[in-house]
């Protein structure tokens, strides 16, 4: 079913165009380097993707390999040691059996650990992978800290501390789409780790990021509708524009 998964070269394709827009309307600005950067990011994490969808074969063999020496002890232990001698007092017996029992609740506790290590090798990879996409979502948001519709008002007096100017409105609301689009293709890359791996943590950690990302293109988008009325009324604030 090729509408039910995300598809990684797609999303490659569909950050290629991106970039290409991007780099086209701004040239030289520091969004078409992150756009660039991006599809670099979409590759890698293609390939990311690809490497957690595998069987670690090495991990499971070292597991295989342990459990099967622990159980050769135990037969070790069931097959050459006598217990001709042992007491068969009642006391002795509750002893022998809560040793046992602990025994049987450590190799059962430690088997687990030892199988789940797979999955925990690759969360930790995925968590790593997540980091910088949540790096880049913020440097996504620190470009479009500054373009405001404010600056369209017939109110507005800039300072000297006030950033430079040089885009018109039209201009502007572009800008603002492509940050847009910057961050919810940074959302998407966000759910190809969740696709490869089914562990809540990292289904957590991904929901994160997209709800990171969505706040901040409401945001965005807040914006751009503020462009389209003609820029904000008189007594809004922005709060971020000295």
């Amino acid at each position: 079913m090729p509408y039910r998964k995300l598809d990684p070269a797609r999303i490659i394709d569909t950050a290629k165009i991106l970039s290409a827009r991007v780099a086209e309307r701004f040239p030289d600005s520091g969004l078409s380097k992150i756009a660039a950067e991006m599809v670099n990011l979409a590759r890698d994490t293609e390939k990311t993707a690809a490497e957690l969808e595998q069987p670690i074969w090495w991990l499971r063999a070292m597991v295989f390999l342990v459990v099967g020496a622990g159980m050769l002890v135990f037969i070790f232990v069931g097959t050459f040691l006598s217990f001709d001698r042992m007491s068969s007092t009642a006391f002795d017996l509750v002893q022998g059996i809560e040793a046992a029992i602990n025994m049987i609740v450590l190799l059962g506790l430690g088997m687990f650990t030892l199988v789940n290590l797979e999955e925990r090798f690759k969360r930790r990879r995925v968590l790593k992978s997540l980091h910088g996409l949540r790096s880049i979502i913020h440097v996504i948001d620190m470009h479009q800290l500054t373009k405001d519709p404010v600056v369209f008002s017939r109110d507005f007096k800039p300072t000297a501390s006030s950033p430079k100017r040089v885009m018109g409105a039209p201009d502007l609301k572009r800008y603002l789409d492509y940050c847009s689009e910057l961050l919810s293709l940074s959302g998407k890359l966000a759910a190809l780790h969740a696709q490869s791996v089914n562990d809540r943590d990292v289904v957590e950690a991904v929901n994160d990021i997209e709800n990171l990302a969505a706040n901040l293109s409401r945001k965005i988008w807040q914006k751009i509708a503020m462009i389209d009325e003609g820029g904000p009324r008189r007594g809004s604030r922005t709060g971020n524009i000295a």
